[in-house]
């Protein structure tokens, strides 16, 4: 696996960076390992501190992390400087909470003396992360388990490794103890010898279906506790009540947002029918609006993809579903530019049996179906083996909000765009994953959750609920 920035508006190769080796995995293992134990009895308001720190050196080098990302991935510079700041304030939250988070819950018992679950760090976290938000994905993982004590390694994406170098160079300038975080340009057959080291306790992974089987499988086979956020085929919902004017304006920057490159961006569209001749007419002339070029300009509103591999991927999953019967409404043409360019492109006459139904499009390609009922709305925004997140449009909040209950996803919201904000949990069900990211959730996810039952003295005569029987009299 080499791992290498090209920069995918160029095609230029920038920089290049060495594999590691299979004696710095260990030594960084190791490393890790005996931070943790020193973690362990450390006060949380010292690593409070030095998490408040990272914070603010993201913000102080908050230029220069905008534009790697930018140069690593495509992204358009004031997407990757939002997703700077949004790291510092999921790292400033969780300063700021994760004592409260952590502190002992106490527990009414008829158990003999004072129960309470205490919340203690469990050891070395491996982490893998992809590219598409190169630093908001490592502080995701990252802010929650260093507050707690754990300690974390970290694979990141090939096409992103001077993202992820420049996370660490921030996290170790603001003073954290060598080990908090290590970045590591592993294989991953180098991230399975990881798992399966009895020093590491915990996988955490943001990437595709393919990749979280194959590592929540090394996972299992070790016992690992692991968490997995994956793909997603959100719907975006229009009932017939919806202010289409504030659905107009939300519906195509939830789908071109990174180039359509997100997990919860919307791409299926699924509109009732009084609304869906107004809704495809205007989402044509907004995606026609956008203005590809130089995502270093502020002029520019369409981003390159990532890189050559995935721009050629989308090209034939739209070629296999036009093949399959489905109409090109917009889109689906070349865009003149050196640069990994995809026209976004809205398809309609999706049927079930066509390939596009159900695979996720990775790009600025919108899928757009017309529907009678919210019935059938609700039954097929959940006919697919995902459900990470999804919104509902509708005029009383009130009922779509009922309408978003029963859609089968981790999040939905109502009348909104998609936000993703430290307080609030993040993870999907389905194909798209288990376990939840950020908020108090996320806090709790590779966390010793320890019964700790006290009591002065045994009480033989207080042995409701025991596992033995104990007769007291016996010699």
């Amino acid at each position: 696996m080499a791992y290498k920035t090209i920069n995918p508006y160029t095609n230029e190769v920038v920089k290049e960076y060495p594999e590691a080796t299979d004696a710095e995995l260990m030594s960084a293992i190791d490393t890790s390992y005996q931070l943790f134990k020193q973690f362990k009895n450390q006060p949380i308001s010292d690593r409070a501190k030095i998490l408040h720190q990272i914070a603010k050196n993201m913000r102080n080098h908050a230029d220069e992390l905008a534009e790697a990302a930018t140069v690593d991935m495509g992204k358009l510079l004031r997407e990757s400087r939002g997703e700077v700041e949004l790291c510092a304030i999921i790292a400033d939250w969780f300063a700021d909470h994760a004592e409260d988070l952590l502190k002992p819950d106490k527990i009414d018992t008829i158990a003999n003396g004072e129960a309470e679950i205490q919340k203690h760090a469990t050891g070395v976290i491996m982490m893998v992360e992809p590219w598409n938000f190169p630093y908001y994905q490592i502080m995701r993982v990252f802010a929650p388990n260093f507050m707690v004590g754990n300690t974390m390694l970290l694979k990141h994406a090939s096409n992103t490794p001077t993202s992820a170098k420049m996370f660490a160079d921030i996290v170790e300038s603001a003073g954290a103890p060598k080990g908090s975080l290590t970045n590591l340009f592993l294989s991953y057959d180098q991230v399975t010898e990881a798992i399966a080291d009895p020093r590491i306790q915990g996988v955490a992974l943001t990437g595709s279906e393919r990749g979280g089987r194959s590592v929540a499988e090394a996972a299992g086979k070790n016992l690992k506790k692991n968490t997995m956020e994956l793909g997603g085929m959100d719907a975006f919902i229009v009932l017939s009540d919806a202010n289409i004017d504030d659905v107009n304006d939300i519906a195509w920057r939830a789908r071109l947002y990174n180039a359509g490159q997100v997990c919860t961006s919307s791409k299926r569209f699924i509109v009732m029918d009084n609304l869906y001749d107004e809704f495809v007419a205007k989402l044509k002339e907004n995606f026609a609006k956008v203005k590809p070029g130089d995502p270093m300009d502020d002029e520019t509103t369409l981003a390159p993809m990532n890189s050559e591999k995935a721009r050629k991927k989308l090209q034939q999953q739209v070629d296999r579903a036009v093949a399959a019967g489905a109409t090109v409404e917009y889109g689906n043409e070349p865009i003149d530019l050196p640069g990994q360019f995809f026209k976004p492109t809205i398809l309609t006459n999706i049927t079930k049996d066509n390939p596009a139904y159900g695979e996720e499009m990775f790009g600025p390609v919108a899928h757009v179906y017309k529907v009678h009922s919210e019935e059938e709305a609700i039954e097929l925004a959940n006919d697919s083996m995902f459900g990470l997140g999804g919104i509902v449009f509708g005029g009383d909040s009130n009922h779509a909000a009922e309408v978003a209950a029963k859609v089968e996803t981790g999040m939905v919201f109502v009348n909104n765009f998609m936000v993703s904000l430290p307080e609030l949990p993040f993870g999907g069900v389905k194909n798209s994953g288990y376990g939840r990211e950020m908020s108090q959730i996320g806090q709790m996810a590779f966390v010793n959750e320890q019964l700790i039952v006290k009591a002065d003295k045994p009480d033989l005569n207080n042995l409701a609920g025991g596992l033995v029987a104990v007769d007291k009299d016996s010699k």
